[in-house]
């Protein structure tokens, strides 16, 4: 039986930041991706579905205001009855939300931090794609509303990164991260864990690197996130998987491999995720994945707060 890890959990660092328990709504600023507008590429990375990780976004035909409303009636739709909970984080999340028009950005992100019950901003996107515009921006209202920059790192391992079309060396997020940290924004760094041709050494290898990266930081609260590799319809990787160049994880595999990441990170790191929702509706595998209660249970058997 494994001795339990303690560790920070995002709802745990939330609650003490701001005072009660928090909710993330997922949004959709318009943007595109330089792996899909010819830049780097037209298919994107090798995993990403249509959506662009947005698939739990709201619609990016309405404002950003319409987006807010219709993610919160979303969300307090699953609270216990005995909620109390009113406040949210706005998550800019499908594709890659500093990739744009940086005046139309700007708009986007004052208008959701002038909303009433947001707390914070949380923008995904990739560290090739912080131009210094963009940092003036988040810099100037991350003094009002604190603002989480989620970049999505993946892996260390430059064959793998190349196998899935992400598009920058490593230097680039370690630049990113200097910037961010210079200006006292905060990160959220995601590692995918499963990737294919990765043993179980080069996936911890990357969580111990984003430790490393967060000791190293003076000015910021570093977080990451721990995202089941999840084969979707659509995707490459799902051609990869049925021509059997790779296999997935199982359960088990998984719960050993996060429990080892979480002995690495312990109290040093902020934990936002340790698994991840993929869309039922175009999930291929792993399977067992969907049962989310099943795997919360798992997971917890290897951490406390």
């Amino acid at each position: 039986m494994r001795e339990k890890i303690k560790i920070i959990t995002a709802n745990k660092y939330f609650k003490e930041r701001f005072g009660q328990k928090v909710y993330k709504l997922s949004l959709d600023a318009g943007c595109t991706c330089p792996n899909r507008d010819g830049t780097l590429g037209i298919r994107g990375c090798i995993f990403c579905s249509n959506g662009g990780s947005g698939e739990f976004a709201a619609s990016r035909n309405k404002s950003i205001t319409s987006q807010i409303e219709e993610a919160k009636e979303r969300v307090e739709s699953k609270m216990p009855k005995d909620s109390t909970s009113n406040k949210y984080i706005a998550y800019f999340q499908a594709f890659t939300n500093t990739y744009g028009d940086a005046k139309e950005l700007k708009a986007k992100y004052l208008e959701a931090a002038k909303c009433p019950d947001i707390v914070a901003l949380s923008i995904a996107t990739r560290p090739d794609c912080i131009s210094d515009d963009i940092l003036d921006i988040i810099s100037d209202i991350n003094k009002t509303c604190p603002v989480f920059i989620e970049l999505g790192l993946q892996t260390i391992h430059e064959d793998t990164a190349e196998y899935i079309r992400r598009g920058y060396k490593l230097d680039i997020y370690e630049d990113a991260i200097r910037r961010l940290d210079e200006r006292s924004i905060d990160v959220i760094t995601h590692i995918i864990i499963g990737l294919p041709k990765e043993s179980e050494e080069m996936m911890l290898q990357s969580v111990e690197y984003v430790k490393d990266i967060s000791e190293k930081c003076e000015n910021i609260t570093c977080g990451i996130k721990l995202q089941l590799l999840h084969v979707l319809k659509g995707t490459d990787l799902l051609k990869d998987y049925n021509k059997g160049v790779f296999e997935v994880l199982t359960l088990e595999e998984y719960v050993d491999i996060i429990y080892k990441s979480l002995a690495i990170l312990k109290d040093k790191v902020v934990i936002h995720r340790l698994t991840g929702d993929g869309d039922k509706k175009l999930l291929v595998a792993p399977l067992w994945s969907a049962n989310k209660k099943l795997v919360i249970n798992e997971l917890s058997k290897c951490y406390y707060v």
